[in-house]
């Protein structure tokens, strides 16, 4: 048979090391998110290249009927150190988890490898890193076809609700809920992120004392839209114990 080589650059979403000592990666590409082995990569300069985060030109191959494919060679394009630092990694780890949760393998979306691209910058350079990934991950939500409804009630369909969804994330009316209703500017969050700029969110940061309701509201509607992202309550448990 013959193998099929080729060529892609991404950045590296997922990383394990398994007993054998070959390294698995995921990389989310601008053709889609692609799933590889290096094996015997521990043993190598393959190691250091592969790391978390890392923007990396691969080589790689597949043969037919073979679902994973072989790095052959990987070159680093780009690396942000200070996502290494501990109040920027936890987030940089939750877009990643985040970006795996809602992107197929195989499914081209450069626009969607752009905006990840985006979300890691801002996140190792801005001064707010947490307001970052938690703009970016309502729009990768939204690239992805999953927009929380917010003009009407999640249960009944009521018009103009304001209160927090405790099981799906959205909103509520008064007659449904039973939690006191977000303040405005939460509220106004979460009604206009999605059809917002990123620029134009950024301008206008919550107080931390805002975000942790924000940050469960997201986390309700990711594990009832798409799944669960386990690393969430390890990584941020200011934001989601609160």
């Amino acid at each position: 048979m013959r193998s099929r080589s080729a060529n892609r650059s991404g950045i590296v979403i997922r990383r394990r090391v398994t007993p054998a000592g070959d390294i698995i990666v995921t990389l989310l590409t601008p053709q889609g998110k692609l799933k590889a082995i290096a094996r015997g990569g521990v043993r190598g300069p393959l190691s250091s290249r592969l790391n978390l985060f890392h923007h990396v030109g691969v080589q790689i191959y597949q043969t037919p009927g073979n679902d994973l494919a072989t790095v052959q060679q990987a070159v680093l394009e780009g690396a942000l150190p200070s996502l290494a630092q501990p109040g920027r990694y936890a987030f940089a780890h939750l877009m990643a988890e985040f970006a795996d949760a809602l992107f197929q393998e195989g499914e081209f979306s450069e626009q969607a490898f752009e905006l990840f691209a985006g979300a890691l910058r801002g996140v190792a350079h801005q001064p707010d890193p947490e307001w970052v990934a938690l703009v970016m991950s309502y729009k990768l939500l939204a690239l992805a076809g999953f927009v929380p409804q917010t003009a009407r009630c999640a249960r009944c369909g009521a018009p103009a609700p304001a209160h927090p969804d405790p099981l799906g994330g959205q909103l509520l009316c008064a007659r449904c809920a039973a939690l006191p209703a977000y303040p405005a500017e939460a509220l106004d969050f979460l009604q206009g992120v999605v059809r917002r700029t990123v620029r134009e969110s950024m301008a206008h940061p919550l107080s931390a004392e805002q975000r942790p309701a924000l940050w469960r509201a997201l986390e309700r509607f990711v594990t009832a839209q798409v799944g669960s992202v386990q690393s969430w309550r390890q990584l941020v448990p200011t934001a989601l114990s609160a």
